[in-house]
């Protein structure tokens, strides 16, 4: 974990920063808000975390974290969207998935800002943290969690 400290006039701002590996999970949508909140540090009373999924191949959002059918749903929807196979993709060396996952992580996204209050996060009462993981075998990941107070 990093520590920068920036005095800006009378205004103290502090940035931390971890690394965090997330183990291979399977194609789906998988809820990662827990695994996150305990690889933080301590929170501050207020601030932001800004969470950074390090691939091109996979994304991260924020959804229903109470019924694990929304995630199957989520799954089935956009892997008809942006179908497997297709004679219109010349990005196919890494297989079939590939360049599927690449425009479905453009779609999601690889970024989330979420507020900090009162030592938590503030997210709302049935929001959850999303890894989309979009490769059949896409190893392990890499997200940079930054705090900013």
């Amino acid at each position: 974990m990093a520590a920068l400290h920036t005095f800006t006039g009378n205004i103290h701002i502090m940035i931390q920063q971890v690394e965090i590996s997330l183990s291979p999970m399977p194609r789906g949508f998988h809820l990662i808000t827990r695994y996150i909140e305990q690889e933080l540090p301590g929170l501050p009373e207020t601030g932001l975390l800004n969470i950074l999924l390090q691939h091109t191949s996979a994304g991260i959002t924020l959804n229903e974290n109470a019924d694990p059918t929304v995630r199957d749903d989520f799954e089935s929807f956009i892997s008809r969207m942006v179908p497997e196979n297709q004679p219109y993709y010349i990005h196919t060396l890494e297989g079939s998935d590939d360049m599927p996952a690449h425009i479905k992580s453009s779609l999601f996204g690889a970024e989330l800002t979420i507020p900090i209050t009162n030592h938590r996060l503030n997210l709302g009462t049935w929001q959850g943290i999303y890894l989309c993981e979009f490769r059949n075998h896409g190893g392990s990941r890499r997200i940079v969690v930054t705090i900013i107070s």
